[in-house]
């Protein structure tokens, strides 16, 4: 063997005895349960949400945002909430050993009622502590995801519409239908009235207020007055947010 073969093949035992290196570091990582700016990036690509484990907990973080996407597929260019991949994921969440809570960060524009009071139901049945925080806005069917939560947060410059059930497409004009609209109406009510302080009463005026939306009928709220209604449990901030979940964990 030339001396020039010889100082090839120790250059190359040095490359794989530093990878081997950074193999072994890697695995220390993984086995401290650590999380890295890469791997948040790819969870947040792949699902819309992060994982981050510190010393004082780990906390899952998952966005609610654009339209609430139904049976049917939300246009091309409209950003949507999908419930077939939110649902599985709250399930798993809530069976997970290295999830210790969750967070939802919420804005959105409403959308299909019965997914979204699917996803509202998971997220009040869950046992781990869970907080939203209403970001831009949590409007329509986006309020009974708000407050499923064990504790509500949002911003001072939040908005949430309240308005009656509305449906697009073909409406036989039968009292039947009106009928069916109440009932439908009852669920979103009741769920509501359940999960947050606000009077049942009131939240029905605010519903059918007329006047203040110049082509709708219905209410809009901002943060501060959220919370005076009993809608809303704080007026706050991420770090608000972030500092109950850890207050809860045990």
């Amino acid at each position: 063997m030339t001396k020039e073969t010889k100082t090839k093949k120790t250059t190359e035992d040095d490359d794989v005895d530093s990878k081997s290196d950074q193999d072994r570091d890697r695995d220390k990582d993984t086995d401290k349960g650590g999380t890295g700016p890469e791997e948040w990036q790819q969870q947040i690509v792949d699902s819309g949400s992060v994982t981050t484990k510190t010393k004082r907990g780990n906390l899952h973080c998952l966005t609610i945002i654009g339209q609430i996407e139904g049976h049917m597929t939300a246009a091309t260019n409209t950003k949507a909430t999908k419930y077939e991949h939110v649902m599985p994921l709250l399930a798993a969440l809530e069976q997970s050993d290295e999830v210790d809570g969750v967070l939802f960060l919420l804005n959105t524009v409403g959308g299909d009622i019965e997914a979204g009071l699917g996803i509202a139901e998971l997220i009040a049945g869950m046992s781990k502590p869970t907080a939203s925080l209403v970001l831009g806005g949590s409007h329509s069917i986006g309020i009974p995801l708000a407050v499923s939560v064990k504790r509500s947060f949002a911003v001072p410059s939040a908005a949430m519409t309240i308005h009656p059930v509305r449906m697009s497409g073909t409406v036989i004009a039968a009292p039947q239908t009106y009928h069916y609209f109440e009932r439908l109406q009852d669920r979103i009510v009741d769920f509501v009235t359940r999960n947050c302080a606000i009077d049942k009463d009131k939240f029905l005026s605010l519903m059918m207020k007329t006047g203040e939306m110049a082509s709708d009928v219905g209410s809009v709220i901002y943060g501060e007055e959220a919370v005076r209604l009993g809608l809303i449990d704080q007026v706050g901030t991420l770090s608000d947010a972030l500092n109950w979940l850890y207050s809860q964990l045990k």
